[in-house]
């Protein structure tokens, strides 16, 4: 008498899990761990997040909605319409397509309300753990579908529609091209929710002068200065390039003639080092050379690394302006007019405190004289009487 011989083995079952969403779970995680490792911008990044996005949220799901083939047992196929029991290869990748699209939108909208908030992290990793956890339920639901029935990749799954009849396969042909189309215009605009500093930074070129509170303020640089003064101004550049850049900052005077530029002239070159996310700032003392009674633009023109030989408005990375007037010559710093009339005023004091001393030396001797004659009578004697 022989005994039964047990045929299902621990590799049987290992054997028997479908291929498809092991390859999904597998690709999962390693999307997730390149789109958290690289920074934003890098190609891996992105290629890594283009199935995340937009293919493996969508056929998770559809693997647990629709665990059975097309071809069910026991069921003929019809020529263009298929068994409602289960869906072929091509149908379920373009329900992946257009589910994920539906998917993604969702978990953007709750993690932006949640406390996790909106990070390439925080939607990476709930893309990632719907996508495995999906896929594992998926996996349950057809191992309980008899093998028979049972979805399983293979070619002819994907060419089957294809070879049925003409009708049939111009049916799934549209269907596949236009999923195809709406996950191709959708992507970008989902992409940018799983890597939002994608599209690189910037750089903010500012242009201030100080007023009479000693305050930076923008736009209130003087319409006209004197011919030989200079306009005091700070210039501010931003980095927000996510990397360190030199800058130059050039100060041009420019001529203008009936709207056109005609001669351009630089009055002043900076560079400087700036860090990402710092700001750095330069107090400039601009001093036009036009003649008395023009208009001139001073431009602020702002490059990366070195300026090109002939620097303009147009090839600028940043810019900004402001008009002045040269209007009459300064006073003189040394002040002489203010001299001669302090000296003037001096000599005029001198000369009164003079009169007065002259005149009161003139009224103390006056006042002796008095004194002298006043003593000499009583100064007399008999005998000069006598004499008289």
């Amino acid at each position: 008498m022989s005994q039964p011989t047990k045929t299902t083995t621990r590799m049987g079952v290992i054997r028997k899990y479908p291929f498809d969403l092991a390859v999904l779970s597998v690709v999962a995680i390693v999307a997730y761990g390149i789109v958290t490792a690289f920074p934003a911008g890098h190609e891996l990044r992105l290629i890594a997040a283009l199935p995340l996005v937009l293919f493996l949220p969508g056929y998770a799901l559809i693997s647990v909605l629709f665990p059975a083939t097309a071809r069910a047992s026991g069921e003929a196929v019809t020529p263009g319409i298929g068994p409602t029991r289960g869906i072929g290869g091509v149908e379920r990748c373009g329900l992946a397509f257009v589910v994920s699209l539906a998917i993604v939108p969702v978990v953007v909208i709750v993690l932006a309300v949640s406390d996790w908030g909106l990070t390439t992290e925080s939607i990476a990793t709930t893309l990632v753990v719907w996508t495995v956890a999906l896929a594992q339920i998926g996996v349950v639901r057809r191992l309980l579908v008899p093998e028979t029935e049972r979805f399983s990749v293979s070619p002819t799954d994907l060419v089957g529609p294809f070879g049925t009849s003409s009708e049939s396969a111009v049916a799934t042909a549209s269907s596949a091209l236009l999923t195809l189309s709406i996950a191709v215009a959708a992507g970008a605009l989902l992409l940018a929710f799983v890597a939002p500093q994608a599209a690189g930074g910037y750089t903010e070129l500012g242009l201030y002068t100080e007023n009479d509170d000693g305050e930076l303020v923008a736009g209130e640089t003087p319409e006209e200065i004197a011919e030989g003064e200079s306009v005091p101004v700070t210039t501010t550049v931003e980095n927000e390039e996510d990397e360190d850049v030199e800058y130059t900052l050039v100060v041009q005077q420019q001529y203008y003639e009936d709207g056109e530029i005609t001669e351009r002239e630089t009055l002043d070159e900076v560079s400087a080092d700036v860090s990402d996310g710092e700001t750095a700032e330069a107090d400039l003392s601009v001093a036009p050379t036009a003649d008395l009674g023009e208009t001139v633009r001073i431009s602020v023109l702002l490059y990366e690394g070195d300026p090109p030989s002939e620097p303009t408005n147009e090839n600028a990375e940043e810019d900004t302006y402001f008009w002045v007037s040269m209007g009459e010559e300064a006073p003189s710093p040394t002040g002489e007019d203010d001299v001669g009339a302090a000296e003037e005023s001096e000599a005029d004091d001198e000369g009164e405190t003079d009169e007065e001393d002259g005149g009161d030396e003139a009224g103390e001797d006056e006042d002796d004289d008095e004194a002298d004659e006043e003593d000499g009578d009583d100064d007399e004697s008999p005998l000069d009487e006598f004499f008289e």
